[in-house]
């Protein structure tokens, strides 16, 4: 059986992995070595030095790769790291279109690191996909999107884009962080490169920071390994055993995230203190029949606005609950709250947060797989406290 017929399931918890031929161990090894014995000068068993190779990595890559239904996976350090590989496929003069919201470590990547090498960003909405069309230049070579995208959770229509880019002779490449591969798998719909932030929901536990690619295309993958191996923004082998354990509950985890999604969202559209909650599983929601389309469910990633939308009030929330930990980051077992404003998105200037929707008092969630009761609970009591 191929592993694109596997059932989630058992893909997510089989990917990558073989017992070890050595010991029979079922857990991937711990390959914490930063070289190898070589049984004469070029002749080895395949690895040679750890920033280039290493077994755990090799694991953990393939397993990258099968979950994404592609053929290619490639690990970094860090969801940026990954991200900073990609633009370095570019040259000075080239343009790249990508979403007017998205997450504010992307965006400051964009601006204060590549466009001083002659690199220039075009953000459109991507929401309606002519905006992309129109932006498109003889210079477009990467189309960048988030879908849904960080922190309004819009949705941007993966299969029209990919359309669109391969006209254009351009790269598509999708941040699929907020919806994982349990819930949609862009290369399916036409992308050329799926990039996780695997810190969040494939590893799961809050307990790593580590960066995927997933591609098929096999001199894509050979150019984006000259740079891994190059610029060196390799995981360790214990980041990468963490994420290979990560990924075999990510089935169970999610499930348990959209389940829990669905009951917080309803209830902060229903609180009368609560004046807009963004969640593309809303059937109001723009872009919700796309979503429907190309995700298998909504999620646990949300934000709202309070009636009174100042920044005092959002603090309020903010450090009144218990059970949702103000903190960055997201996709863990555990629920966090977030000020994107003064958080992660603090690297976008105001105006331009203002102006594509990002309000000052705007908070957003990540779900965690609690028990839904305790959580809502824990939201009516930070926001009644206003």
């Amino acid at each position: 059986m191929s592993n694109n017929n596997k059932k989630l399931g058992t893909k997510f918890i089989h990917a990558g992995t073989v017992p070890d031929p050595s010991t029979g161990a079922i857990m991937t090894p711990i390959y914490q070595t930063s070289t190898y014995v070589q049984a004469a000068p070029g002749v080895n068993q395949g690895y040679e030095y750890a920033r280039s190779q290493n077994p755990t990595r090799k694991a953990l890559e393939d397993a990258f790769a099968i979950i994404e239904n592609g053929k290619h996976g490639l690990a970094f350090s860090s969801g940026v790291a990954a991200t900073d590989a990609v633009i370095k496929l570019l040259n000075p003069g080239d343009e790249v279109i990508c979403a007017n919201d998205m997450y504010g470590g992307t965006y400051r990547l964009f601006t204060k690191v590549f466009e001083k090498y002659g690199i220039k960003f075009i953000y459109v909405d991507t929401t309606d996909v002519q905006n992309i069309q129109a932006a498109v230049t003889a210079k477009t070579k990467l189309i960048w999107i988030e879908t849904p995208t960080n922190p309004l959770m819009n949705i941007t229509d993966i299969a029209a884009t990919a359309k669109i880019s391969k006209a254009a002779g351009a790269i598509l490449c999708v941040d699929n962080t907020f919806a994982s591969p349990y819930l949609q798998n862009p290369l399916n719909l036409g992308a050329d490169i799926v990039m996780h932030s695997a810190t969040k929901y494939l590893g799961g536990h809050s307990d790593v920071i580590q960066g995927a690619l997933m591609l098929n295309d096999d001199t894509l993958r050979d150019q984006l390994y000259f740079i891994q191996k190059s610029c060196g923004a390799v995981p360790g082998p214990m980041d990468c055993f963490l994420v290979l354990r990560g990924i075999k509950t990510l089935h169970v985890r999610m499930k348990a995230h959209c389940e829990n999604g669905i009951i917080v969202a309803n209830f902060l559209r229903n609180h009368p203190k609560v004046e807009r909650v963004y969640w593309c599983g809303f059937e109001d929601h723009p872009n919700n029949d796309i979503a429907k389309a190309q995700m298998r469910g909504f999620g646990g990633m949300m934000s709202f606005v309070l009636k009174d939308d100042s920044i005092a009030a959002a603090n309020k929330v903010l450090t009144s609950t218990k059970l949702f930990a103000l903190a960055e980051s997201l996709g863990g077992v555990e629920s966090l709250i977030n000020h994107p404003a003064t958080m992660t998105h603090a690297s976008i200037p105001r105006e331009e947060r203002i102006k594509n929707g990002l309000a000052d008092g705007l908070i957003r969630l990540s779900v965690g797989i609690e028990d839904a009761e305790d959580l809502v609970e824990d939201l009516r009591v930070a926001i009644e406290a206003n």
